[in-house]
């Protein structure tokens, strides 16, 4: 029976760099045999645009059915005005939630054909590898009681939560240590326990899964430290695991060790690795339209897909090596240039990744 794959370019970039991504998609289903069977609907903007709402019933009903979800982006001053409940990225939320996709594993790779691209000196990001797994259905985005409210004094006050069980923090420290386990054997969780009651309850929950890893080397560091650990000697880090909000961040953070977010791709994953895959980066409503954007993130984002999904680790190994073999040929969209390189679009790139993926 053919695999079910729902695409959802969403906004701003998201069709652009999505239509390159399919292109790599279709070749390798074909390619290496794969069976799979793509669909197309819509999500954030463009489903408010078409629904009144981000994410329509019908929808998420098709998102449940699939085998595999392939994102975009969401988002943009288009829907910045109108009301919170229904702006672009709810519809992302909700998708998160009610798929039960807890796990987001964002890998922050510098492919040495990028070293100059870092925002900091080679030898420091030279050999970069780290994976971030972060909580991704809990915590202060899907906290509740939140709100605006009115004091005795007439001033407007604004409040969020941040709640997690035991259960949702046990779940996802056990991706971490899976995760370390097949890797470098070190696992850095991240928290801020010395202020926050959840992340107390974060750190004392992580140090009783860690009983059933004594392969694994764990580690617990403040989340403002390893803010600055990331910049400073990133290389200490193989695996950290860490809570929503703190993961949002320190992703982004990190991708700007590799050279550019545009190349950081995304799996966000079910208690039985049936996952959404997406680009780290956002919209980028200013680039929108202008055919500038890399595609090389949400290319990625499908290699992770076949790797987590579908277990088509030939498939998945050949889609990177065609990345690498385009960063060989000098060739680079305006994020991750560099003097020397041929500056490329969207649409060269993707044509490039298609080209190497074909001749391998």
């Amino acid at each position: 029976m053919s695999k079910q794959i729902l695409i959802l370019p969403g906004d701003g970039i998201g069709p652009e760099i999505m239509t390159e991504a399919v292109k790599v998609l279709e070749l390798a289903n074909d390619k290496f045999a794969l069976d799979f069977e793509l669909s197309f609907d819509v999500i954030g903007g463009a489903a408010i645009d078409k629904h009144g709402v981000p994410l329509a019933d019908e929808t998420l009903a098709r998102a449940r059915a699939a085998d595999a979800v392939l994102l975009g982006a969401v988002g943009g001053p288009k829907w910045d005005t109108i009301e919170r409940d229904i702006r672009p990225e709810r519809g992302l939320l909700k998708i998160r939630a009610q798929l039960g996709l807890f796990g987001n594993l964002r890998p922050a790779i510098l492919y040495p054909q990028l070293a100059e691209a870092s925002s900091l000196k080679a030898e420091i990001v030279a050999g970069l590898d780290i994976l971030i797994v972060r909580e991704l259905t809990g915590g202060i985005y899907f906290g509740a009681p939140r709100g605006v409210r009115e004091l005795e004094n007439g001033e407007r006050q604004a409040y969020d939560t941040l709640p997690y069980s035991e259960s949702e923090i046990r779940r996802i420290a056990r991706v971490g240590f899976d995760m370390a386990r097949v890797r470098g054997k070190k696992l850095c969780s991240v928290d801020k326990a010395n202020v926050l009651a959840s992340s107390q309850l974060w750190r004392e929950i992580v140090e009783q899964v860690a009983k059933d890893y004594p392969d694994v080397e764990l580690s617990h560091m403040y989340v403002d430290n390893a803010a600055m650990q990331l910049v400073r000697a990133p290389k200490q880090f193989d695996v950290i695991v860490t809570d929503n909000l703190f993961g949002d961040i320190l992703s982004d953070e990190a991708s700007m060790l590799t050279g550019s977010i545009g190349m950081l791709p995304s799996a966000s994953l079910d208690a039985n690795n049936k996952g959404m895959y997406e680009p780290c980066h956002g919209s980028a409503p200013d680039i929108a339209g202008k055919g500038i954007a890399n595609p090389l993130a949400t290319i990625l984002s499908v290699s992770m897909m076949l790797r987590y999904s579908f277990n088509q680790l030939v498939a998945a190994d050949a889609i990177e090596k065609a990345v690498s073999l385009v960063l060989d040929q000098g060739l680079r969209t305006g994020d991750i240039w560099s003097s020397g390189c041929a500056k490329v679009g969207t649409q060269e790139m993707g044509d490039a990744v298609v080209a190497a993926l074909r001749n391998l």
